[in-house]
């Protein structure tokens, strides 16, 4: 099997709104390759379009224990625990990902947790 020319077919399924198909083709790459960051980001961001939320953070956390400062990681992690409604879980990752860079995505998703945390504290 040629892994890069699988990881090109992948990228295009992807890219033309196949997740799963994505997903099946890179689940054997990273398999491989894991320490291939690349890949494995793909395939988390796979998973993440296709709502298999357990994959996608299972891969996000392996990226954040291989590379801490791995900002896109941290965000991508804290948007799969606020779909999957752990929003106590998400919002760590979410503002270290705020904090580490100034994209207007992870304001927005810090924002949208932090206000839901807030009017449903049961403090």
């Amino acid at each position: 099997m040629d892994l890069l020319e699988e990881y090109r077919r992948a990228t295009f399924f992807f890219e033309s709104g196949d997740p799963l198909g994505a997903a099946r083709l890179l689940e054997p790459i990273v398999e491989a390759e894991p320490r291939n960051t690349a890949v494995r980001q793909l395939l988390a961001r796979a998973y993440f379009n296709s709502a298999q939320l357990n994959g996608a953070e299972a891969q996000l956390r392996a990226l954040i224990e291989h590379d801490p400062s791995d900002h896109y990681a941290h965000h991508v992690l804290g948007r799969t625990l606020e779909r999957a409604g752990r929003f106590r879980e998400a919002l760590p990752h979410l503002r270290l990902a705020a904090a580490m860079n100034q994209h207007a995505d992870y304001r927005e998703a810090l924002h949208r947790v932090e206000e839901w945390l807030g009017k449903n504290s049961v403090d």
